[in-house]
């Protein structure tokens, strides 16, 4: 028996901007963006096994906040790829949160099958999502454009960090509606050579989530996570992700994430908090 027999497993991690600027929106609607993207070390996970026809099978903690028909990531990138394949999405990280989940699934999907049928990813996978590609990278990188324009990032120090998502699911279509701008600033067109996380952190600081202030109109428990998040000990920096409504925090180290993770945790119990490390 192969591997390929076996089937094949793909890690799905989060996505995480640090830092996101709109920086406008072309004739056709789509915004155009310049965001530092880093990924998580958790995330959901695909395995794949060859099968005649494709099937899709849920499992995991936010299992039940997964599409199952048509519009579903891991099955729209099993059409794109075209390789049939009985697939498991072990779901850990929640739906339509601004930390990539649905995008990561399909990169993971794309990876899985191209490994499983011995092929090459195909092109035309922006069509999937704007994260995708970045995605398909797994790794820390600079997007561009409406996501097709995916530099990596040398040099990004790992971050330790708490996610914290308030189980509000937030629509990226109503964040963008309500913009007041659209022509910003983007990011240094040269990034700085970080010394350490918290020259980073510093650098962070001095950048932007445009996205911020719309989805808290929409959501205000985003206010809510990111006043948490900054009252916790030793929090260097608080922000939101995407469009919302998870957010990050960053830490000196592990042992100051987890601690600021637990104690967030207890005091709200139905958020989804966990700590982290961003590379």
């Amino acid at each position: 028996m192969t591997a390929a027999d076996a089937g094949v497993h793909e890690a799905a991690p989060a996505k995480i901007n640090l830092a996101l600027h709109v920086t406008g929106r072309r004739a056709d609607g789509y915004h155009l963006l310049d965001s530092l993207v880093a990924f998580a070390d958790i995330g959901d996970h695909v395995q794949a096994r060859p099968a005649t026809r494709t099937r899709l099978r849920v499992t995991g903690p936010m299992a039940a906040g997964v599409p199952r028909g048509g519009e579903n990531t891991v099955l729209r990138a099993a059409a794109l790829i075209g390789v049939a394949a009985d697939i498991t999405l072990d779901k850990h990280l929640p739906t339509a949160a601004g930390i990539g989940g649905g995008s990561s699934d399909a990169a993971a999907t794309l990876r899985a099958l191209a490994r499983l049928g011995g092929i090459a990813v195909p092109g035309g996978v922006l069509a999937l999502g704007a994260d995708v590609p970045v995605c398909l990278l797994a790794r820390a990188a600079r997007m561009r454009g409406i996501g097709e324009e995916v530099l990596p990032v040398d040099g990004l120090p790992a971050l330790d960090a708490v996610l914290v998502n308030p189980r509000v699911p937030v629509a990226t279509p109503g964040v963008f509606a309500r913009l007041d701008r659209r022509e910003n600033d983007g990011l240094p067109e040269v990034l700085p050579r970080w010394h350490d996380r918290a020259d980073c952190a510093r650098w962070l600081a001095t950048q932007r989530n445009d996205l911020e202030d719309p989805a808290q109109a929409l959501c205000p428990e985003i206010g809510t996570v990111l006043e948490g998040l900054r009252e916790s000990q030793d929090c260097a920096l608080a922000r939101m992700s995407g469009s919302g409504a998870t957010c990050y925090g960053l830490y000196p180290d592990a042992m100051a994430a987890t601690r600021a993770a637990a104690r967030i945790a207890a005091q709200r119990p139905y958020w989804w908090v966990v700590a982290t490390r961003l590379r």
